[in-house]
């Protein structure tokens, strides 16, 4: 059990649901905010898992897996269409009150493992701009792919749009097919083809199984109820991960990022990435990263793409790593969920 977090968390958890359009999470959050059963409750995630997208996914999978209760009422994603009526937060209590011996075993197990692969939007423009700098084809070595989603960037279509003008990228045959604001004037100066992609990796401490039942169904649960097209949009990625599987390894992945890097071939370049990972890692993690990236930088050069929180925004960094010295440049801002991109290289 992890030590509960302070009212502030919840506040601020009821902001970020307010900017990603969840007035029902907006409710909970602060609901949660003042009953001390239900902080305590969440309090007993996993060391460094967010308290609120825990107990919050953990009460959704319930619902999504059948559990009758008018709370079911609120939740868009379970009953389309209903009639909500009144305040869901004291639903919400007694709902986790009745079922807390199964809330408790999500609470305690489970992590935040979904990957938006609608950030594939804001990865495809950096994977293009560091192939295209270096004129190589590209091994990927992913941290945190969860269940693989952002591996397999290039089999989905694009569409970026800016203004009335609008580009494609990506076979038109697509199941999957995403769509991103451009905030410029200009659209994105893109390579006509997609990189080429020698190898991809993904590192992992808690993989995703998408043959799984259960597992498929958490990665909907960690879905806000109201956000009905990321759900459509992860049913078409799970599809996709099943029928193109990438090798993920599971464990510590700066543990095994030195070895798989020294694996690969060097008739590429070696590109490492990471999106909305980092936030979990305490300062010692990060800064172990780095090191790993500067040692592996005196046998090739390493390039590092990174999509993390940094001062309100979500800057797209491109890094290149040289001889245990490294240059970094911020190449966009981003969405936190892909829905637009604002090119700054």
């Amino acid at each position: 059990m992890t030590k509960e977090a302070p009212a502030s968390y919840w506040t601020f958890f009821a902001g970020e649901a307010i900017r990603g359009h969840s007035p029902l999470y907006e409710r909970l959050a602060l609901g949660i905010g003042d009953d001390a059963q239900l902080r305590a409750m969440a309090a007993r995630v996993k060391p460094g898992q967010p308290q609120a997208n825990i107990i919050l996914a953990a009460v959704h999978y319930l619902l999504l897996e059948g559990t009758d209760h008018p709370l079911a009422d609120h939740y868009a994603s379970v009953r389309p269409g209903a009639t909500v009526v009144g305040d869901p937060m004291p639903l919400f209590r007694d709902f986790c009150l009745t079922h807390e011996a199964r809330l408790a075993r999500l609470i305690e197990t489970r992590v935040t493992n979904t990957n938006e692969v609608a950030r594939s939007t804001s990865l495809y423009p950096a994977f293009d701009f560091v192939a295209r700098e270096v004129g190589a084809p590209l091994h990927l070595i992913e941290i945190g792919p969860s269940a693989g989603f952002n591996l397999n960037w290039d089999r989905y279509h694009y569409t970026y749009r800016a203004g009335t003008g609008a580009q494609t990228r990506g076979p038109a045959s697509a199941s999957l097919k995403l769509e991103a604001e451009v905030r410029s004037t200009r659209l994105l100066d893109l390579g006509r083809k997609f990189p080429q992609v020698e190898s991809r990796v993904g590192l992992e401490l808690n993989p995703v199984n998408v043959d799984s039942p259960e597992d498929r169904l958490w990665l909907k649960a960690l879905i806000w109820p109201e956000l009905k097209h990321r759900l459509v949009r992860l049913e078409m990625a799970i599809a996709t991960a099943r029928a193109h599987p990438h090798k993920i390894v599971a464990g510590d992945a700066l543990a095994n990022l030195g070895p798989v890097a020294t694996a690969i071939p060097r008739d590429g370049v070696l590109v490492v990435y990471h999106s909305h990972v980092t936030y979990q890692f305490s300062e010692e993690m990060r800064e172990r990263l780095t090191r790993t990236l500067e040692t592996l930088s005196r046998e090739r050069p390493v390039y590092r793409i990174s999509i993390e929180w940094d001062g309100g925004q979500y800057p797209v960094v491109v890094g290149r790593y040289e001889n245990g010295a490294a240059t970094k440049r911020t190449v966009a801002l981003c969405d936190p969920h892909g829905a637009w991109i604002e090119w700054t290289a």
